[in-house]
């Protein structure tokens, strides 16, 4: 990092900086995220600026030798990354037992250091760790909708027919029926009244291509028409 720097080269660090923020910010905003363009471009402004601080200050003659005051430049940038945690503390969310806001955080953190990169004159670094950061979110984004994964959700039943056991349905019937169209049974919580099952409360897990819009699988839509189911509540 140079002791001098021109205004023509803090101008210059200050527009890329602005660009590559904009383009991240864009991608946030594209995705409804509540982090979007102008969180972003402030953030990475904040951190460049105080970079080009710290790098302003450098050409000071700072103090005398025998002082007791010492003069640590580098304070500022690490104080920046340090008080973004706040920040991206705030942008997490913990919801219906799902934790939501992670990649919002990692990329606020991530321009604030890709800010101190453009604020400390490491321009083709910085350029090049927004390209990087472009590909994760933009591309990566399409290529994890086309991966495998396993989706789960919650099923409630209140059965019907409990007073004649005989038409009522059975614990086994109803693992056959889940494991006969692919699901997985990681709880199960019954309630009886006297030999009939009454209720049901279980998840499932089963495995999907991407990370798709949520909706109620066919299977459950099924069995929520049996006449032998009360009511069905499904959550994912």
């Amino acid at each position: 990092m140079p002791t001098v720097i021109s205004w023509q080269q803090i101008a210059l660090r200050l527009v890329l900086a602005l660009i590559a923020s904009f383009l991240i910010g864009y991608d946030r905003d594209e995705h409804g995220k509540t982090s979007g363009i102008r969180t972003i471009m402030l953030v990475c402004l904040a951190a460049t600026l105080a970079m080009l601080q710290a790098n302003l200050l450098m050409n000071s003659t700072g103090k005398a030798s025998d002082s007791f005051v010492v003069l640590d430049l580098m304070r500022l940038p690490l104080g920046i990354l340090s008080g973004i945690g706040f920040i991206g503390a705030g942008a997490i969310l913990r919801r219906d037992g799902l934790v939501h806001g992670l990649t919002t955080a990692a990329t606020l953190w991530f321009v604030t250091v890709l800010g101190l990169l453009f604020g400390g004159g490491q321009l083709a670094l910085a350029m090049t760790a927004t390209a990087i950061s472009l590909f994760i979110l933009w591309f990566l984004k399409r290529v994890e909708k086309c991966l495998p994964t396993h989706r789960s959700g919650t099923l409630h039943l209140e059965l019907a027919n409990v007073e004649t056991p005989s038409t009522a349905l059975e614990e086994t019937e109803l693992r056959s029926l889940f494991h006969s169209a692919g699901y997985t049974v990681s709880s199960w919580t019954t309630q009886y009244i006297g030999a009939a099952l009454s209720s049901l409360t279980c998840e499932l897990r089963w495995p999907s291509s991407g990370a798709g819009e949520s909706s109620t699988p066919p299977a459950i839509r099924k069995l929520a028409s049996s006449t032998s189911v009360a009511s069905l509540t499904w959550k994912s």
